[in-house]
């Protein structure tokens, strides 16, 4: 029988990243991702490759599409400094109930480099997946993991978190300054 213990990968900077990371303007992080119906030791390895390039690129959370995958998967780590947590892998992830309340916080992105801006986002999400053996898995998250899970689970959409800013100035501003085009930005407002 297969183990089911939760993937170790080492929570380190490597010399070089083991996935290109993919950047605003790139037409694969606008493209919907497709559902995984396979879940085995080749998609493990991808998993374990998406985790040490997150981690070699300080981040908290990436999706396949940022690295180039047209797959719905994502992996989030907000434990990143706590290396006996592990991290979570989200297979085929679906939002099933949101809070009402509404939380405001600064998010920054790892295809879109030193830009950092206010997102409005669900304080709470409930969140249907598989987990990285193909086990469904059902659990709420609130705080800084809710966060994380609807701004790469975007991803698995073609959104970006620069597409739900609110303040067209500071976006402009901020995009331009780390020249990134304002072009590449979709707009997902809604409307008041």
């Amino acid at each position: 029988m297969a183990t089911t213990a939760p993937l170790l990968v080492e929570k380190v900077k490597l010399a070089k990243a083991p996935l290109e990371m993919h950047y605003l303007g790139d037409r694969v992080l606008r493209q919907p991702a497709k559902r995984i119906s396979r879940i085995d030791d080749s998609l493990r390895e991808l998993i374990t490759q998406m985790l040490q390039t997150m981690y070699t690129q300080d981040g908290i959370g990436l999706a396949a599409p940022q690295v180039g995958l047209n797959k719905q998967l994502l992996v989030v780590d907000c434990a990143y400094d706590e290396p006996d947590v592990p991290p979570l892998v989200l297979i085929n992830p679906k939002i099933v109930s949101s809070s009402r309340e509404i939380s405001v916080g600064q998010e920054g992105c790892l295809s879109i480099p030193n830009v950092f801006l206010d997102v409005k986002r669900p304080a709470m999400v409930e969140v249907s997946y598989k987990d990285e053996y193909g086990r469904p898995q059902k659990r709420k998250f609130e705080g800084l993991p809710a966060r994380v899970i609807q701004h790469e689970m975007d991803h698995l959409n073609g959104v970006m978190f620069v597409d739900r800013v609110e303040s067209d100035l500071e976006l402009t501003e901020a995009l331009t300054q780390e020249g990134f085009a304002v072009k590449h930005v979709r707009s997902v407002k809604k409307a008041k």
